[in-house]
């Protein structure tokens, strides 16, 4: 697993493999951060915050970035691979 980033730049879409990806491994903290976030913040504001998209000025770009790799961050953590294998390679 490649050492995650504490606050990287994200994909307007983030991706939609049946596994785990490099971008995955590389995104682990800000999936974290946007499931810390659901339910306790505005979308828009987690899209500001986490994704580095302002919903204002882009929001369409903003809402996809922010469903897709919410979306993305549950199917990593359902499949139990959010941390798995992290000290492994």
């Amino acid at each position: 697993m490649t050492k995650p980033q504490l606050d990287p730049d994200v994909a307007d879409v983030a991706p939609n493999e049946p596994a785990l990806t490099a971008y995955d491994e590389q995104h682990v903290v800000t999936y974290i951060r946007l499931l810390q976030a659901e339910g306790q913040a505005d979308w828009r504001e987690v899209a500001r915050i986490v994704l580095h998209i302002d919903p204002e000025r882009e929001p369409d770009r903003a809402r996809t970035a922010y469903q897709s790799h919410l979306a993305r961050a549950k199917w990593v953590t359902q499949q139990g691979r959010l941390l798995r294998g992290a000290g492994s390679k």
